[in-house]
């Protein structure tokens, strides 16, 4: 292959840079042109060798990897693929690393140092080859818009007979949608939310909280027995397919609750957003919304068909607003959406159809 993926790769340990070098030099369709020590010396780089895509540590000396992404966003942009370690600190940095711009992350399996990083290879790999594809245009700063003080956080969410379900799938670029949709959501929405966001262990629950603080709805990670509320959403943990049972009174239907588990990875995702879209169709019937955001690959695709088959709605983003328009295609090609619309008027359209 001639036009090769050119590729520069910053890290501040000297193991982590060989490493990846590897893992990417091991794909016939990607070259890494050069490595750079900290982000001085990767702006420096990606200013002298213009790479189609850049992956870059967090935390490093003399200048760390926001500082850096920062810079190369305003400056020169290009597609970045974020390296993240499993930590706390890491998780929030990684957030505030794809409002800068970033395309996607990668986390290091064990820490700054791994070792082990070729445990993630095929996934960094992947993520590469999407990034030096994605649309550039979607990828600006944003800022997250915290929410008015008139609202007060929160009020209890309730078990509504007869009230319905958003079900929600997203992968690459699904941060940044997320982002801008859910904070537009009345706490009155008269449905639960249920979101599978493509994202490892340990950054799930850092993304809902964020997602909390500049919303009017309740956002949290899920957890095995919580129940499906009006106003509230529920995020998928990482590493864990979730599902939806019905909780009964009697014989009458209280509500859906839910529950996780980790069985076998689909097309290599856990948690996937079939998994949740199937059960919730099934258990919501024609009370229920689907929303396809942006991401690669096809996940969601048979979920959407479950909704339009237990006569529920389907919603997707349009390609002109997607980082990646590889979900959202697939269901709009297998004729299972019923409106296709772009990411800002996603929360609008949600509320139609629930209202109709």
């Amino acid at each position: 292959m001639t036009n090769k993926i050119r590729v520069l790769v910053v890290d501040d340990s000297a193991l982590m840079r060989l490493m990846i070098s590897d893992i990417l030099n091991s794909d016939e369709e990607i070259k890494v042109v050069a490595t750079a020590r900290d982000g001085e010396d990767g702006i420096k780089k990606v200013t002298e060798l213009r790479p189609d895509v850049v992956t870059l540590d967090i935390e490093m000396p003399r200048l760390d990897g926001l500082h850096a992404l920062g810079y190369i966003m305003s400056e020169i942009p290009t597609p970045v693929v974020m390296i993240s370690a499993y930590t706390q600190k890491g998780a929030e940095a990684t957030f505030r690393a794809l409002e800068y711009g970033a395309v996607d992350f990668v986390s290091k399996p064990s820490g700054p140092i791994s070792g082990d990083i070729r445990a993630i290879g095929d996934e960094l790999i992947a993520k590469v080859k999407m990034a030096a594809s994605v649309d550039f245009n979607n990828l600006g700063f944003i800022r997250p818009k915290k929410i008015s003080e008139k609202y007060i956080k929160h009020k209890p969410g309730k078990i509504v007979p007869g009230v319905g379900v958003v079900a929600i799938g997203a992968s690459t670029g699904g941060p940044r949608a997320l982002e801008k949709i859910l904070p537009q959501l009345d706490p009155d929405i008269p449905a639960g939310l249920l979101v599978v966001q493509h994202m490892p262990k340990g950054f799930t629950e850092t993304f809902a909280a964020r997602l909390d603080r500049e919303s009017k709805i309740d956002i949290r990670e899920a957890k095995a027995g919580d129940k499906i509320e009006q106003g509230k959403a529920l995020i998928a943990p990482g590493d864990y397919h979730m599902s939806i049972m019905i909780e009964t009174t009697g014989n009458n239907m209280a509500g859906g609750v839910i529950s996780l588990n980790q069985d076998p990875p689909v097309h290599g995702l856990r948690p996937t957003v079939d998994t949740m879209m199937l059960s919730a169709a099934e258990a919501y019937g024609n009370k229920i919304v689907g929303v396809l955001l942006t991401g690669m690959g096809s996940d969601g695709a048979k979920g959407m068909k479950a909704i339009k088959e237990n006569k529920g709605r389907t919603i997707a983003q349009d390609k002109d607003t997607c980082v990646v328009y590889g979900m959202p295609r697939a269901a709009v090609e297998a004729g299972i959406v019923d409106k296709v619309v772009p990411l800002d008027k996603m929360a609008e359209e949600i509320m139609k159809m629930l209202e109709t």
